[in-house]
C-alpha cells in the first residue's frame, strides 16, 4: 500500500502599498507564494506548483502575478519604490 498526494503552503512575501487594478484604492496589499508539494507518506517531498500573487487587504481582490514580478515588486519594496499592478504609476505618499 502506497499513500500518496499533495500539501500546501502559504508563505507571505511582503506587504506592499499599490494601487488596486479592481477598487482603485491605494491599500496595502500581500504579496504571497502559494507551493504546492508531492507527498509520499505524509512527507512532503519535493514541490511541483509554484504560484505567486497579489492581495487587496481593502476589497479582497486577488491579481496572479509572475515570479519575475514577484521577485522586483520586494526589490522595490526592499528600495522603498511602490507601483501599482499593470505598470501603473507609482502611488505617492503624502
Amino acid at each position: 500500500m502506497i499513500i500518496f498526494g499533495t500539501k500546501g503552503y502559504l508563505y507571505q512575501l511582503a506587504i506592499l502599498t499599490l494601487v488596486c487594478g479592481r477598487c482603485g484604492n491605494p491599500a496595502a496589499h500581500t504579496l504571497r507564494k502559494r507551493v504546492t508539494k508531492f507527498t509520499l507518506f505524509f512527507v512532503p517531498l519535493f514541490p511541483f506548483s509554484t504560484k505567486y500573487a497579489t492581495q487587496c487587504t481593502f476589497c479582497g481582490a486577488e491579481q496572479q502575478v509572475t515570479k519575475e514580478q514577484a521577485e522586483q515588486l520586494q526589490a522595490q519594496e526592499a528600495g522603498g519604490q511602490v507601483y501599482g499592478p499593470s505598470g501603473q504609476q507609482p502611488y505617492q505618499r503624502p
